[in-house]
């Protein structure tokens, strides 16, 4: 049990049976009237996410969520293959599961999976991830028609949009949570 002076980011609470991260939090204490908080929440199976409000100060009861470093190995069918770098030990998780993290995963990289009673939630990849751009439209320079900007396609197969100078084999940073173009990555 915590209260909703606990509440942070990405902490999971169990409400009435279902399972709901914390998106977003914000703290109220108005000009009259009790203070409260104000949340996003995100239903960690369906993906669903609603706007609540608690009152402050208000006991809420938090599910154990254990997180897990793991490396991506492999996708088997429609499966993704993860392996816990500490024990050896494969988890599958079904691509539903897995949901957008698939677009920027390559074998190999370091995610986070977390699980409660065992039953796999969410995997959570880093903020950012470098990958190569496997193919492009060379850019015209003059061309300002589409704000300096030309589709890209990742070598994940992920279509995002990056700036004109950009050419095939070009290594980017991307937004793991908006899919957006960051930065280019120079060896």
């Amino acid at each position: 049990m915590a209260t909703t002076n606990d509440l942070k980011n990405g902490l999971v609470l169990n409400i009435e049976g279902q399972l709901w991260q914390v998106v977003e939090f914000q703290h109220v204490k108005p000009g009259k009237g009790p203070a409260f908080v104000r949340t996003k929440l995100k239903n960690v199976l369906s993906g669903k996410t609603v706007d609540k409000t608690f009152n402050a100060g208000l006991k809420i009861e938090t599910a154990t969520v254990d997180r897990r470093d793991m490396q991506y190995s492999y996708k088997d069918g429609d499966d993704f293959v993860f392996m816990d770098m500490s024990t050896y030990e494969q988890t599958y998780v079904s691509a539903e599961t897995v949901g957008d993290a698939a677009k920027y995963m390559l074998e190999g990289q370091d995610v986070i999976v977390a699980f409660h009673e065992e039953n796999v939630l969410f995997v959570e990849l880093p903020a950012a991830v470098v990958l190569t751009v496997s193919h492009t439209e060379p850019g015209l320079q003059g061309d300002r028609s589409s704000a300096g900007t030309k589709p890209a396609t990742l070598e994940t197969g992920t279509e995002i949009q990056v700036p004109l100078f950009l050419n095939e084999g070009d290594k980017v940073k991307v937004d793991t949570r908006s899919g957006s173009y960051i930065s280019r990555v120079t060896d």
